[in-house]
């Protein structure tokens, strides 16, 4: 099988002769590559530069030899046409200049337009089909949730205590929010696609904060809102969170093919917990990327084994790699990977 097929196959649940892998957050600091680029640029600047975007999602592929590249952006850059400003402070993170917080803050938000306004995110989308030799592309957004948050915290927090009392106190307001930030998501996750991105993740990084019963009442109807608006576009669209074990049932819900595991469950036990009707992707901690070489092995083996050579999994960590992260043990986990042969399925 070609290399390109078997990531996108997997998504699909069908037969693929070794298992995929690729990583969240697979271009970055711990690349020495990286670093020589954000020397001379920050973070945003290689984002509003197209070709300086696509050069930094290219790097990982080359050095690691994954199944997939994801497109070098952040889950925020839709905050910035909203009007609310962003920068991202060191040490600190994202910070919004104008974090919303009443019913007057979302009025004020301007509009959207993702071909326009977000246009550099398309072109590095259009320069990367031409470049990857036919890796597949993997686009992404925020979900409503986790990019909320952010604007009503301010940036980033523990507790999300702000974010709450909106949902708890003020819930109209809530409601108004999450559904123009679900508009504005889906179109750019759309306009993603018809760029020429070839499957898609929804990013709900923060979501674990809630109970199942928030999560259904407050968010359900937003998320599957922008899943369902990328999935009408006929691409693998995979649903991503963390801590969300008791959250995976209703993360079905909300849509997707492939959910995303994190290390709090094992992969067998999440996978049982959507049923057999879904791709899972997963799920090692990205702290194990520090450990020995044959610790990394056992932990990697064990994932394997409990997918059991099912169609429908791609392997990844349960978040992103971590800054410092020894390069060699990444390249090393896509050797394992791929060398490991599960009980062959035959397709019928």
């Amino acid at each position: 099988m070609a290399m390109n097929e078997r990531f996108l196959r997997a998504c699909r649940r069908k037969p693929v002769d070794v298992t995929p892998v690729w990583f969240m957050r697979q271009a970055g600091r711990y690349m020495p590559e990286y670093r020589l680029i954000r020397e001379k640029y920050s973070l945003l600047e290689i984002c509003y530069q197209p070709e300086l975007a696509a050069e930094v999602t290219l790097q990982p592929v080359r050095a690691l030899r994954v199944d997939a590249a994801i497109l070098f952006a952040d889950i925020l850059l839709p905050v910035i046409p909203l009007g609310l400003g962003l920068e991202f402070a060191k040490g600190e993170g994202p910070v919004i200049g104008k974090p919303v917080r009443t019913m007057e803050d979302v009025a004020a938000m301007r509009p959207v337009h993702a071909e326009t306004d977000l246009g550099y995110v398309l072109e590095a989308i259009r320069i990367l089909r031409g470049e990857l030799n036919g890796t597949p592309l993997i686009g992404f957004c925020g979900a409503p949730f986790t990019v909320a948050s952010y604007m009503i915290e301010g940036g980033s927090s523990r507790e999300f205590l702000k974010t709450k009392m909106m949902m708890y106190s003020a819930p109209e307001t809530w409601h108004a929010l999450m559904e123009k930030l679900s508009g504005v998501l889906s179109e750019y996750l759309v306009a993603q696609i018809r760029a020429g991105a070839q499957a898609v993740q929804v990013f709900d990084s923060w979501v674990g904060t809630l109970s199942p019963q928030d999560y259904e009442n407050f968010v359900l109807p937003y998320s599957q809102r922008v899943l369902a608006a990328a999935r009408a576009q006929n691409v693998p669209v995979i649903h991503f969170g963390t801590n969300t074990a008791t959250l995976l049932p209703l993360m079905k819900r909300a849509g997707g093919d492939v959910i995303g595991l994190d290390w709090r469950i094992p992969l067998d036990d999440g996978w049982a917990l959507l049923g057999g009707d879904i791709a899972v992707q997963g799920n090692l901690d990205p702290a194990v990327l520090f450990a020995p070489l044959s610790e990394i092995k056992t932990r990697v083996h064990d994932i394997l084994r409990r997918a059991d050579g099912r169609p429908g999994h791609i392997f990844n960590l349960g978040h992103g790699i971590l800054q410092h992260t020894p390069v060699e043990n990444v390249k090393a986990i896509v050797e394992m990977v791929h060398e490991y042969l599960p009980t062959p399925v035959v397709e019928r």
